[in-house]
């Protein structure tokens, strides 16, 4: 009994461990945050629109990354400025290209990769209904008389 509460417990504790990083903020030092709540706020609205090149899957204002926090300071730092969100979008896509952002803007590219798997199942697809489609072998013909004679004599019981 003791065994099945002590492992429940390790269980617990594990699952706590492993969801401490998603409970903690990413901003580790107050002082990376701008005086202006105004501010702060227009910085952390945009930084959750940036990749971490790091993590790649969360934003710059998720992840405790050391790339992370240097891309916070630069984006506080234009705000602080006086720059505009798109100002700020354009000059960290002008230095690190469309993948900086978590929701890249459709452009044929990107409408080419999301498209390429159902146009290779397409055609996946229309390359098998061809080799179906294919006619079978064709039937043999019929037996001369001298074949069947033959055939009649092999299969004869002696």
């Amino acid at each position: 009994m003791t065994v099945r509460i002590l492992r429940r417990a390790l269980l617990a504790l594990t699952l706590c461990l492993a969801l401490l990083p998603l409970v903690a903020g990413a901003v580790d030092d107050p002082s990376e945050m701008l005086p202006d709540p105004a501010q702060e706020q227009r910085a952390e609205a945009i930084g959750a629109q940036l990749r971490c090149l790091v993590c790649q899957n969360e934003s710059i204002e998720d992840s405790s990354a050391d790339l992370a926090r240097d891309l916070r300071h630069v984006v506080r730092e234009h705000v602080a400025k006086g720059e505009s969100n798109k100002q700020v979008m354009d000059w960290m896509v002008e230095r690190y290209g469309n993948f900086i952002r978590l929701r890249p803007p459709l452009t044929i590219g990107t409408l080419l990769l999301w498209l390429m798997p159902v146009l290779a199942l397409l055609v996946g697809v229309m390359v098998a209904l061809r080799a179906f489609r294919r006619p079978r072998t064709s039937v043999p013909p019929p037996l001369t008389d001298a074949e069947r004679a033959r055939l009649d004599d092999l299969t004869r019981p002696r």
